[in-house]
């Protein structure tokens, strides 16, 4: 098994600064990277584990075993992470942190299907008990759809022409493999495009995975419950891959950090101008340093970004 990374791990921490009493809800447990250093500050705290991945809850069970007493697991989607805080009788935490990225071993076990670089059943369920699945989508969703995702999710130029070519395979037999698919990516693609670095397969893989997950969707409503869950002085640290994630992360942080705008034109003392109730941590975002791109690939394309609730 290839060695797991947390990215960013240090700066991560250093941005959610854990207060020993705290309560902290790691919304994207996985291999237990981020928790492990929020528990090991923890005396009185508690940490809310989330992940969809059963047997990622599982294997990290048994890493974090020393710190059974403070932590909480819950197999659950962490846009739900209101309503699973309640039946806790938690209804505000000190701090939330996610790491959007499929964790390692999801990629590296093949079977899982996350990867165009193994062959193995279209999958990319985090989540096992689901039922829609990269199959379905590649086998089910029709033209205008998988169009509409390749495109959104994949920021895929050739959309279009990659959908007409599963359109015309998926007549002639199902899709069943990730090799099947990458095939059919690859034919619908001209020569230069090919020769370019980097996989073909990449955008459209992660549109799916997007698509299969609801990963965007997700992402939206835990950002609009967070000014209902997050305490005073608590921090939401969130790590990024790729644009639109980050994309909706900038806007709603840069959102939640301005003061509501006045009419210029009502006379009012600058003391009595309302404040902001959110503060960037960090105004700008914050990447991998040179020694973490050279051992992890995976955190090229990593964007961490936080912020503080302030009043």
């Amino acid at each position: 098994m290839n060695k797991h990374y947390s990215v960013m791990l240090t700066e991560t921490i250093s941005l959610l600064a854990v207060k020993p009493d705290g309560v902290y809800v790691d919304g994207t447990l996985g291999r237990g990277g981020h928790s492990l250093e929020i528990l090991k500050t923890l005396t009185t705290g508690h940490l809310y584990a989330f992940d969809l991945d059963e047997k990622a809850i599982a294997e990290t069970k048994e890493r974090l075993k020393d710190y059974q007493d403070k932590i909480t697991y819950i197999h659950d989607n962490y846009q739900n992470i209101k309503q699973a805080l309640l039946k806790h009788n938690v209804t505000k935490v000190d701090g939330i942190v996610l790491d959007l990225g499929v964790s390692s071993p999801q990629f590296d076990e093949g079977e899982r299907g996350f990867s165009y670089r193994y062959d193995a059943k279209l999958d990319m369920r985090m989540d096992q008990s689901q039922t829609l699945s990269a199959y379905e989508v590649v086998n089910n969703y029709d033209y205008h759809d998988l169009v509409k995702i390749f495109y959104q999710y994949g920021e895929e130029k050739f959309a279009k022409q990659i959908a007409r070519k599963i359109e015309a395979a998926r007549i002639i037999k199902p899709i069943t493999t990730t090799f099947e698919l990458v095939d059919i990516i690859k034919s619908a693609l001209p020569a230069k495009i090919l020769k370019k670095k980097g996989h073909p397969a990449k955008q459209v893989f992660q549109a799916i995975r997007i698509e299969v997950n609801h990963e965007l969707a997700s992402l939206n409503t835990l950002l609009e419950e967070l000014t209902s869950i997050l305490a005073v002085s608590g921090t939401c640290v969130i790590i990024t891959f790729h644009s639109l994630e980050d994309r909706a992360v900038k806007t709603y942080f840069k959102k939640l950090s301005q003061a509501p705008k006045i009419d210029k034109r009502i006379p009012i003392k600058a003391s009595d101008l309302p404040q902001a109730d959110y503060e960037l941590i960090n105004n700008k975002i914050i990447t991998a340093n040179t020694q973490e791109l050279a051992e992890n690939r995976r955190s090229k394309s990593a964007k961490l970004r936080g912020i503080r609730r302030i009043r």
